[in-house]
């Protein structure tokens, strides 16, 4: 046995990271962590299994500083002549220990000593663990294709032997999904899955299960995500594991809310708070940010927003799940009304998210750093060893010039690496700046155009105080609103021409006139119709009108045609003198043209933005109507606003701001674009306003 703090550690096939602090006194470390007493007077040896024990103990139980201190005193118990298989299990426990830290560099060099260990006993076994463990690091790292190859090489080995665990599996599986090979990792979750339940290990399989859930959830199939997440909560129910179902009802209240089906949603939501209760166990962040997202989305902003402050502050700072706890909470305060405080919410949980991915990026930067430190120590002893053996010939000394060259071509590598990498996370902060103001500018939008919306209650309560019938229709012919005296014309329910084309009411032989009638609204003040009902019971007399409140919505009166009728009544108010006076006609012919000229830089923008034509633009906004003409498709009623002369005398300039509205919404613009863009609208509204047109 070595005794005393200043004992050197034993000398290993590798140079492991070294121990952070002074080793304590081997004579005093079996009362200072309370080992049992023996009879006997304890070996070395036996004394490190011991603390080498208690260090897996510890480890496992999440008491990282007090499993440091038994593997410290395990590493200053051994002596030079102790068996490998202790000095082995000492490194590869340090490389554990580290792992749990999230010290992933490090844990990386302990494995990979221990791999070297066990290769130079040939160890099979302990070889095929070294290359899992070594390979899960690589993959921390963000080294995949490097973790796969030593997680391939372990699984060959252990198939080699008849004996293949779970864990390399599962770590293949995660490396795969990280490499978006979703059919892959599918296939090697399900093998994970297979040899866990071979094993009788519930946990694991269930932990397996989770996975495929989210793998599944990834893919948009969100049945297939709730079958696994159910299979999972039953194989934890059957192990006695009530903290690990909390985590997988928060995964069957995300699968829930992405269906939208808030009832299914509230059922797990309570199943989880009487399990909570029933075992006394606190609530996890990922199942509280669930709760609060389905509270949310029931109109209780402001609980949801205390439940994430709660959990926030639960949570360590620097913690990963705090950037999804504060853009929910971001949601709930501006669905609360309170947006300042949204926004600010929302830039915390960006500034974390760039502080931890600025951490990960520090920690492989330093992990690189290392490895070429490392390589170019290794090569400079070979060159200086090569250098004083090979002085005697030409061969050798360009073996050394090429030695160096390609240490060189290395430097200068990682130097493009890192200076890359610098400008990439740059890039990055820009487009999360970039991210926010479009978010911002988004929700402007969206309550412009939500401004724009008629207040359809209001105007049905109108119509059905009248007793004559009447309609509210739009340019094509859309029926917007109808009282109860026209549907009893029109021979329908209430509510059932809302929505539909009032054309289908009439008979097929008046519906050419019908639409002549609709198309010639666009330039005349008043249209009369007579026309036959659908089912031919009655005819009926139509009166068009414009409705004086514009955006190209048409008043529609009905009226039995009989003879000796009186002259119908229209839902809008005397018109005012056509004579506009000429300041009138001046600001009038100003809207026009800045209509024509907002309709023309939409399309541009829209052809420029997405390499598409005006006939897509039709189509995916949904706001112009397409017509086949010979053949071809045409938007004819686009067409005549991108030309003044050709602009109909009553237009629909609420249609034109909601065309601008959608290209701001869904096209990727330069800020001066977007800018000018957005004057030409907040021009055309400012003439609105001034004609009392909104």
């Amino acid at each position: 046995m070595i005794g005393g703090a200043s004992a050197a550690p034993p000398r290993v096939l590798c140079d492991a990271v070294p121990t952070p602090r002074p080793l304590p006194d081997p004579a005093t470390c079996p009362r200072r962590l309370g080992l049992p007493a023996t009879a006997a007077a304890p070996t070395a040896a036996s004394t490190a299994e011991a603390l080498l024990a208690q260090a897996r103990e510890r480890i496992g139980g999440g008491r990282f500083d007090e499993a440091g201190q038994a593997l410290d005193c395990a590493e200053a118990t051994l002596g030079r002549d102790a068996d490998w298989s202790l000095h082995y299990e000492l490194v590869r426990q340090r490389g554990i220990l580290a792992y749990r830290r999230e010290l992933i560099p490090e844990a990386l060099s302990r494995f990979e000593c221990a791999l070297k260990l066990s290769t130079a006993h040939e160890d099979r076994d302990a070889i095929a663990r070294d290359l899992k463990n070594v390979g899960s690091a690589l993959r921390r790292l963000g080294d995949f294709r490097g973790a796969l190859r030593t997680l391939t090489a372990s699984l060959r080995m252990q198939r080699a032997q008849g004996e293949v665990g779970g864990a390399v599996l599962n770590n293949i599986a995660d490396v795969y999904r990280e490499l978006d090979d979703s059919d892959e990792a599918t296939r090697h979750y399900r093998e994970a899955l297979a040899a866990f339940r071979a094993q009788n290990n519930r946990v694991e399989a269930g932990h397996v299960l989770e996975s495929l859930s989210e793998l599944s959830l990834d893919r948009g199939d969100a049945a297939q995500a709730q079958r696994w997440l159910q299979e999972a909560l039953q194989t934890y129910r059957e192990a006695g594991n009530r903290a690990y179902e909390l985590r997988v009802y928060a995964g069957l209240m995300r699968t829930a809310l992405s269906r939208a089906d808030l009832a299914q949603a509230r059922q797990w939501r309570q199943a989880a708070f009487a399990i909570a209760s029933e075992h006394k166990l606190g609530l996890p962040a990922s199942l509280q940010l669930q709760i609060a997202r389905s509270e949310r989305l029931e109109g209780r902003a402001d609980a949801a927003a205390e439940r994430l402050r709660a959990a926030i502050a639960a949570l360590p700072e620097g913690g990963v799940e705090r950037i999804a706890l504060l853009e929910e909470l971001s949601l709930a305060q501006e669905a609360a009304g309170d947006r300042a405080a949204a926004i600010a919410t929302l830039r915390g949980a960006h500034e974390q998210e760039r502080m931890l991915s600025r951490a990960q990026q520090d920690r492989q930067l330093g992990w690189l750093r290392t490895r070429f430190e490392t390589a170019e120590r290794d090569r400079t002893i070979a060159g200086l060893e090569s250098e004083n053996r090979l002085r005697r010939g030409e061969l050798r000394q360009r073996t050394l010039l090429l030695w160096l060259t390609l240490a060189a071509s290395l430097a200068a590598a990682l130097a493009v690496g890192l200076l890359w990498m610098r400008r990439r996370q740059r890039a990055r902060l820009l487009d999360a700046e970039r991210e926010v103001r479009e978010e911002e500018a988004l929700a402007r939008y969206r309550r412009e155009t939500e401004a724009l919306a008629e207040d359809r209650s209001l105007l049905q309560a109108l119509l059905d105080s009248r007793q004559d019938a009447v309609c509210l229709i739009d340019a094509e012919g859309q029926v917007l609103a109808a009282n109860r005296a026209a549907c009893e014309l029109l021979d329908a329910d209430a509510a059932s021409p809302v929505g539909q084309a009032l054309g289908d009411y009439l008979g097929e032989a008046d519906r050419e006139a019908w639409a002549a009638a609709l198309e010639g609204m666009e330039d005349a003040s008043e249209q009369t119709l007579a026309c036959a009902r659908r089912d031919g019971a009655i005819r009926l007399q139509a009166r068009l009108t414009p409705w004086l409140r514009g955006d190209g919505l048409i008043v529609l009166g009905l009226r039995e045609d009989v003879a000796g009728a009186v002259a119908m009544t229209g839902l809008s108010e005397a018109t005012a003198n056509s004579d506009d006076s000429a300041h009138d006609a001046h600001l009038r012919e100003d809207f026009r043209r800045a209509l024509v000229e907002l309709m023309l830089a939409v399309v541009e923008s829209w052809e420029r933005s997405t390499g598409s034509s005006r006939l897509e633009l039709a189509e995916r906004s949904r706001i112009w109507r397409v017509t086949v003409d010979d053949g071809r498709l045409r938007v004819r009623a686009m067409e005549r606003y991108l030309s003044l002369a050709r602009l109909p005398r009553r237009p629909r300039w609420r249609d034109v701001l909601r065309s601008a509205y959608y290209v701001l919404s869904h096209c990727t613009m330069t800020a001066q674009e977007r800018e000018d863009l957005q004057r030409r609208v907040d021009a055309a509204l400012a003439y609105t306003r001034r004609r009392a047109l909104v």
